[in-house]
């Protein structure tokens, strides 16, 4: 199977849209109508650019209204058919889709549609040009691909064939199972996108909420499986329509369509084995058991800082790199690193963003097998000199210009702690507050970003994702969504800052860039930890006294437990799962800030009802501090 994606999906003129989906590794395009008649080249001169760029034209499209017209409609419509025939053979394109008619003076009917198609067909025949008929989700009478197929089996004709794409399918709650049925060599393209699970007008949603592979919800690997299914073997293509793609940028979206066909395909070969799917070998999607470590780049006046926020929390400096200015911060299984070494990866990222989490490390099963799924997928590996005393850590870049390293428990990497590191020593400076581990990691990104964050990490860990939630800032939305694993020890929120005036989009914006906005940490018992942190001088974020009068309100709890919390500062949600604490710092920076969490039962939230109360508190805190309100 050879690859493409539709110039519709991504930004910019022809020129760009051709260079970005050529880079990213595609094998086609599908030229969309509008992008070349707004291109000031003519159609022999594009077929040469798509060719110069090691590219071939693998659709040209749409043409709509075609089949079932009244006279003299239907005359013009072969007329006009003809003159596109003539520009495509210019071009060097040899297929055309053909959407099913939407026109409010179609006629219906099989056979009439059949008819059309047949001696349209004969039309292409002497220019070498194939058909391509395809069943639009909201057309006027054919929009089930079963009764397209109907209308191309009638039509019984070598150069029509038909044309599926999954969200006709998909969005209409179609079983995809039914196209197994279909011959696969009259199967002409397959064109494939994905969706949030919205109720909402079809072509509204299809023409602004499409996308990429394993960023929505439809079953477009059930999709997948059927037409690997019917044995064909031609193009797999996206088309994608959405807002957020076509104002984003086009190298960074052509890389995220292609990972996630990559992606598909990789997990069609693993539920169909027996199906060949032309897809490089990689490892399965890798299985995280833990965040083995946050690393902090910093100066070593804001690591200072940093540090005695550390100390009021409970954590302990444990150890001292061997040769760098590296220090190790531990609590439970908790493991902070403070990089203040003017050389390498951690200085550079300073100096890009001041004082943020440069690097995460993650414990995985086998780090060599992470890395090598990663590249397949189109990561870039990470590598810098290793000094004395240091391991060689597989690592890869991540998003947001921040680095992932990988720690496995079969080799040497396990000891990293203790080879690389020297015991700190000396009497412990502070009380533990009984932190255990990190319960999640908030990552900020501008929300145009956040489907590529999504699919980086979905393709390649074995996570799941969330539903989006909505979280409402006194100056704007902020949207929010989570990757995590079965066992809850990788939790990610990813969140989508839409304007510079919220927190989130301050953050982006006075730490130039996304990258990671707050840690969460867990406790067995956060009324404990906070008569830990008060003795260690810890100061929490300040909670209006409105809150709580507002949780009595929705949940009727007792006086003396509702007193407790509003003394600690603690905010408190509950499902039909479980409860919920929280507690958090006052910010750091730019916005930066910790979290502590308690969870009891089955409770498998974020506290997403309390995200409103706490941004209020945290700007309120800004105030104090002389920054201005945003």
């Amino acid at each position: 199977m050879k690859t493409a994606i539709a110039t519709v999906s991504i930004a910019g003129d022809l020129a760009e849209k051709l260079s970005a989906i050529a880079e990213a590794g595609f094998d086609g395009v599908e030229i969309f109508e509008n992008d070349f008649l707004a291109f000031d080249r003519s159609p022999k001169e594009v077929g040469q650019m798509v060719r110069d760029h090691g590219l071939e034209i693998s659709l040209f499209q749409p043409f709509r209204d075609f089949e079932g017209m009244p006279e003299p409609q239907r005359t013009r419509t072969f007329a006009r058919a003809d003159r596109k025939f003539d520009l495509m053979r210019e071009m060097g394109a040899d297929l055309v889709l053909i959407c099913s008619n939407v026109s409010p003076i179609a006629l219906g009917g099989i056979d009439r549609a059949a008819e059309d198609l047949h001696e349209l067909g004969e039309m292409a025949k002497d220019r070498g040009i194939r058909i391509g008929y395809e069943a639009l989700a909201w057309g006027r009478f054919i929009s089930d691909h079963r009764d397209a197929w109907e209308i191309v089996r009638r039509a019984d004709h070598a150069n029509v064939g038909l044309i599926l794409d999954t969200f006709h399918t998909l969005s209409r709650k179609i079983e995809p199972d039914t196209i197994r049925a279909i011959p696969g060599d009259k199967i002409f393209f397959v064109q494939l996108a994905d969706a949030p699970n919205f109720d909402m007008d079809l072509l509204y949603w299809s023409r602004h909420f499409r996308n990429m592979p394993g960023e929505g919800d439809l079953d477009v690997t059930g999709f997948m499986r059927a037409i690997a299914a019917t044995g064909y073997d031609g193009v797999l293509s996206l088309e994608i329509f959405n807002d957020q793609f076509r104002g984003g940028s086009p190298k960074s979206i052509a890389v995220d369509g292609y990972r996630s066909l990559l992606y598909l395909m990789d997990q069609v070969r693993r539920v169909e084995p027996d199906i060949k799917i032309p897809v490089p070998e990689m490892p399965e999607r890798v299985a995280v058991e833990g965040i083995e470590f946050v690393e902090f780049a910093a100066d070593r006046k804001e690591a200072g800082e940093l540090s005695a926020m550390l100390t009021a929390l409970g954590f302990q400096k444990a150890g001292q790199h061997v040769s760098k200015a590296v220090e190790l911060w531990r609590q439970g299984d908790i493991n902070i690193v403070i990089n203040t070494d003017p050389k390498g990866f951690a200085h550079s990222s300073y100096l890009a963003h001041g004082t943020n989490v440069c690097d995460i490390g993650l414990k995985v099963a086998d780090a060599g097998a992470t890395v090598r799924r990663a590249e397949s997928l189109g990561a870039k590996i990470f590598e810098q000199p290793v000094g004395p005393g240091e391991l060689r850590i597989p690592a890869i870049r991540a998003l947001g210009g921040s680095v992932l390293h990988f720690i496995d428990s079969g080799s040497e990497l396990s000891r990293v702690w203790d080879i690389e590191f020297k015991p700190a020593g000396g009497e412990a400076a502070t009380t533990a507050a009984g932190l255990t581990r990190i319960d999640h990691i908030a990552e900020t990104m501008n929300y145009d970003e956040m489907l590529t964050w999504l699919l980086f990490y979905r393709s390649i860990f074995d996570t799941d994702k969330t539903a989006m939630v909505d979280v409402i800032d006194p100056a704007g939305l902020v949207r929010s969504q989570v990757i995590e694993n079965a066992d809850g020890s990788l939790r990610i929120t990813l969140n989508g800052a839409e304007n510079r005036k919220t927190l989130a989009g301050h953050f982006i914006s006075e730490g130039f860039g996304s990258g990671v906005q707050h840690l969460a940490f867990a406790t067995d018992d956060i009324f404990r930890t906070v008569e830990a942190l008060k003795a260690n001088g810890f100061t929490p974020l300040v909670i209006s006294p409105n809150y709580y009068d507002d949780l009595d309100a929705r949940f009727g709890l007792e006086e003396e437990f509702l007193n407790a919390l509003k003394s600690s500062g603690i905010l408190y949600d509950r499902d039909d799962q479980g409860e919920y604490f929280q507690l958090y710092s006052p910010t750091y920076g730019e916005g930066f800030f910790f979290e502590i969490v308690e969870r009891r039962g089955g409770y498998k939230g974020y506290g997403a009802a309390n995200a409103q109360f706490r941004i209020a508190a945290q700007k309120r805190h800004f105030r104090a501090k002389g920054v201005p309100a945003r």
